[in-house]
């Protein structure tokens, strides 16, 4: 009997398992940080929590599976709320990235200690998405954290120009994927966060 149907089943709940995590530890960090900085607009809308099912984007999680980089509903945030509205908004943008590393960093530890092939499988894939999903919300692109970090710098009439046009940035993911562009824009991003990680390996 050939059961290596059985590898597959095992090879994508590995998957699911590590985008549900990398999904659900990313959107919790945005809301904790939010939460530290005076705003429980997230946590009031049920968003800080480890459920993945409270974040869960399904067009963003399919592109987790298809090409390993992805996104989830965004974290509902209110910077008038904050303490500091630039500190807020810095650390807030950068705290769904800085979870995801933190994630990888502590798994792959994980993987590089234990002996046990399902442990190391799990981890190893725990790792990989989470730097995937730490390395595409890097991007400079409305409403990715990359654009939210650098539009704390940017005059507002910049600002409010770019969501202006920010409903065309999911074509421009469409387009990214389809063309496989996205592979020469995150490759160094990834390899890059790679190295950081495996200092700790």
């Amino acid at each position: 009997m050939n059961l290596n149907f059985l590898n597959s089943i095992s090879e994508f709940l590995t998957a699911l398992l590590a985008i549900l995590f990398a999904i659900s530890i990313h959107e919790f960090g945005h809301a904790y940080v939010a939460h530290l900085n005076g705003d429980d607009t997230a946590k009031n809308s049920g968003r800080m929590t480890i459920n993945p099912f409270h974040h869960i984007d399904p067009f963003g999680m399919l592109m987790m599976f298809l090409v390993r980089f992805g996104w989830a509903k965004p974290v509902p945030v209110n910077p008038n709320n904050y303490k500091n509205q630039k500190l807020g908004n810095i650390t807030v943008s950068l705290a769904g990235i800085f979870f995801n590393l933190v994630s990888a960093i502590i798994f792959a530890m994980i993987y590089s200690r234990v002996d046990m092939y399902s442990l190391k499988s799990v981890a190893y894939s725990l790792v990989v998405y989470n730097i995937a999903f730490a390395s595409f919300n890097i991007l400079p692109f409305p409403p990715l954290d990359g654009w939210s970090f650098i539009s704390t710098f940017l005059p507002r009439n910049i600002v409010y120009k770019v969501y202006e046009y920010s409903r065309y940035t999911f074509i421009l993911f469409i387009l990214l994927i389809v063309t496989r562009a996205y592979v020469y824009i995150l490759t160094p991003i990834y390899a890059f966060f790679s190295q950081i990680v495996g200092f700790f390996m």
